[in-house]
C-alpha cells in the first residue's frame, strides 16, 4: 500500500474521514485546504493551504507522494460556470501536476450523478471531469462514482434521516422511484482497498466503479419510510411533495441566490436529479478487482443513530 498520499478535499465530510482513517494506518497524508485547521500538528500530515486554482500549492501538495486522492469538488452553485471551473478545470489541473510529478497512483472521486450528465450543472461537470483527467493524466486514473453519501459530518441527507426518525419522511422523488446510499466509512474502506491493491491487477480502464451500500435493487420510498418505523419502533408518515412546488421552490431558490452571491443546493438541476426514478448501481466490478464488499445497511445506520428518534 503506498505510504504517502495527497489527499484534496480533506476538511470536508468525506475528506476528513477519510483523513483519520489513512493517518490511523500509518499513511503520510499531504492535505490541500483553503483554510487549514488550527489542529494539533500530527506528524503524519503536512497542511497545504491553497486551492485547484493554484498551481503552485498543487505542485506542492504532490510532491514525493506516491498517489493522490481527489475528493475536493463543488456541491452547490448559481451557475454552469461555477461547478466548471471547480469539478472539471480544477480537477484537470491537479492531474497534469501528477502527470508532471510522475504520481504512480490516481483515484479521481466523482458521483454516480455523472451517470445522467443531462440532469444538471453538477451531473454535467462530473462526468466532464471523468473526461479531462482520463484524456490528460497517465497513468490511467480509477473513477469511483459513490451514490448519495452519508454519515457521521453529512449535512446534505442528516436532515432528511432526522426527520425519518421522528416520524416525518419527505418524499422529494417519484413514490417508484429507486435510490441508493452509502454510508462514508464504507467508501473510506473502499478508498483503502483501492490503495492496497495492486496496480497491475485492477482493471485497465479503471472503472468508473459504482458504489452504494450494496441493497439489491435499491431502496423506495415506502421501503425507507418502512425502514425508519421498524428502527423507531413507531410510525412514520409519508409526506409527497408535488413537483410543482418543489420546482417552484428549486426556481425561487437559484435567484435568490443569485441576488445574495449565494451557492444554493436547491436549483433546476437538483429538481431533476431528486425526480430521476432509477439511482440504482451495482458494486460488482470493484468487489471483483479488489474484494471490497460494503457493510454497512442503511437500517444498521439508523439503528446505530436512535438519538434521531428523540420527539
Amino acid at each position: 500500500m503506498a505510504t504517502s498520499v495527497a489527499l484534496t478535499g480533506a476538511t470536508g465530510f468525506i475528506g476528513r474521514r477519510l483523513l483519520a482513517r489513512l493517518v490511523s494506518d500509518g499513511v503520510h497524508v499531504s492535505a490541500l485546504a483553503r483554510h487549514v485547521p488550527a489542529e494539533p500538528e500530527d506528524p503524519h500530515v503536512r497542511w497545504v493551504n491553497g486551492s485547484l486554482d493554484d498551481p503552485t500549492a498543487l505542485e506542492r501538495l504532490v510532491d514525493g507522494t506516491e498517489a493522490i486522492i481527489h475528493c475536493a469538488g463543488a456541491v452547490r452553485g448559481a451557475d454552469h460556470a461555477t461547478f466548471h471551473r471547480i469539478n472539471v478545470e480544477g480537477s484537470g489541473r491537479l492531474f497534469e501536476v501528477a502527470q508532471r510529478q510522475q504520481c504512480a497512483r490516481l483515484l479521481l472521486m466523482s458521483s454516480l450523478a455523472a451517470r445522467h450528465p443531462e440532469l444538471s450543472w453538477y451531473a454535467a461537470s462530473k462526468r466532464q471531469a471523468e473526461q479531462r483527467v482520463a484524456s490528460s493524466a497517465r497513468p490511467a486514473v480509477t473513477v469511483f462514482r459513490p451514490t448519495a453519501v452519508y454519515g457521521p459530518g453529512d449535512r446534505e441527507l442528516q436532515p432528511l434521516f432526522e426527520m425519518l426518525m421522528r416520524g416525518w419522511l419527505p418524499m422529494t422523488g417519484p413514490r417508484e422511484a429507486r435510490l441508493s446510499f452509502l454510508h462514508v466509512d464504507d467508501l473510506v474502506a473502499a478508498v483503502m482497498a483501492w490503495l492496497r491493491h495492486s496496480p497491475a491487477g485492477a482493471p485497465a480502464d479503471g472503472g468508473p466503479f459504482e458504489l452504494h451500500d450494496g441493497y439489491p435493487g435499491g431502496y423506495t420510498w415506502p421501503h425507507i419510510a418502512a425502514i425508519g418505523a421498524a428502527v423507531r419502533g413507531a410510525p412514520v408518515r409519508r409526506l409527497p411533495i408535488p413537483a410543482g412546488i418543489l420546482h417552484g421552490m428549486a426556481l425561487a431558490n437559484l435567484m435568490l441566490a443569485r441576488g445574495l452571491h449565494r451557492s444554493p443546493m436547491l436549483t433546476p438541476g437538483k429538481f431533476r436529479e431528486l425526480r430521476h426514478h432509477d439511482w440504482t448501481c451495482h458494486n460488482d466490478a470493484f468487489t471483483r478487482a479488489t474484494g471490497w464488499v460494503p457493510q454497512i445497511t442503511l437500517e444498521q445506520a439508523l439503528g446505530d443513530r436512535r438519538q434521531w428518534a428523540a420527539d
